[in-house]
């Protein structure tokens, strides 16, 4: 159950699909961070210990508390219907007119385009994250919000009908963890857990259709150790390439976004740094093979992540 100082939230992170006619979109890892602006509704009722679910307009993502929020300020392009001035326009896929006021109905090409300073908000939830691999699908979600008939992306959610529905679901150990997940305590402490990073769930189910549960460096393990790690740093490039990632288990993916652990693509032979290698179960993986094949793409992004940590 919630308690009173913690409020919960359906969040939409659907990537590409939250660029509409009045903005270019945010910038969303599920499994980590959630961002939004002064713009939206309900931008300023989040707050720290919030429990949150985020989706994808067509199924749930996952769950998790909020551990932090991070504020900033920036100057964001909106666009707005030239008769009626408001934000609530979009772009066709097909068809002309471009654009269509879903206020006023007034339709036409060019929007007007202005520049307006906001307060950005970027959640970091990933220390509680639990993925449910779409158990509740968008309609079922939007009932259980107060307001199922909302169209905002941050509308307020009854917690304990989700957990239930989840629990309906055959899911319902995994929130179990943020029932142990406290709101920030007075006077600026915390409790806190180790940060865990599980992927996106569409890009970790894609790799695991691919390997199967195989951790490309250490070989079969069980799925729930098992990370959908970025070949490349997705704090960069900010999307999930279709062969940009391995599914690696969870102290390799640690050891390999430091750079501890790489694969050098001339040698097909995984690289230990002398600094790892003083531990007996990473020192054995030095010199051998990866345990999956690998596509021409990937090899290209382990090139460039073994030459980013070793060129010294």
């Amino acid at each position: 159950m919630t308690s009173a100082a913690q409020h919960a939230w359906l969040m939409l992170a659907a990537g590409d699909d939250r660029q509409h006619g009045g903005n270019d979109g945010y910038d969303d890892q599920p499994d980590v961070h959630y961002s939004w602006d002064s713009t939206v509704p309900n931008h300023a009722a989040v707050t720290e210990g919030d429990l949150i679910a985020l989706w994808d307009k067509h199924q749930v993502i996952g769950a998790s508390v909020i551990e932090a929020i991070e504020p900033g300020a920036d100057n964001k392009i909106l666009r707005r219907c030239p008769s009626c001035d408001r934000a609530g326009i979009k772009a066709r896929k097909t068809g002309a007119p471009k654009y269509k006021c879903y206020k006023c109905g007034v339709e036409f090409n060019e929007p007007v385009t202005v520049i307006e300073s906001v307060t950005t908000y970027r959640s970091r939830h990933d220390a509680g994250w639990t993925n449910l691999d779409g158990c509740l699908t968008g309609q079922q979600l939007r009932a259980l919000c107060h307001s199922p008939k909302s169209q905002l992306s941050i509308r307020s959610l009854r917690w304990d009908d989700f957990r239930q529905a989840v629990e309906h679901a055959g899911r319902g150990d995994y929130l179990e963890r943020l029932a142990f997940r406290e709101p920030p305590l007075a006077g600026g402490h915390r409790r806190a857990t180790v940060r865990v990073r599980i992927g996106q769930a569409a890009f970790r189910q894609r790799l695991l259709t691919s390997y199967g549960a195989v951790c490309a460096f250490t070989g079969p393990a069980p799925t729930a150790v098992l990370d959908a790690g970025h070949l490349y740093s997705y704090a960069d490039v900010g999307e999930h390439h279709t062969h940009g990632g391995l599914l690696l288990r969870r102290d390799i993916h640690r050891l390999f976004d430091d750079g501890d652990l790489s694969f050098d693509p001339a040698t097909n032979h995984i690289d230990v740094k002398p600094s790892v290698q003083g531990y007996a179960m990473y020192a054995a993986l030095h010199g051998q093979p990866l345990h999956v094949e690998v596509t021409p793409e990937q090899l290209t992004w382990l090139k460039q992540h073994h030459e980013q940590h070793r060129s010294s």
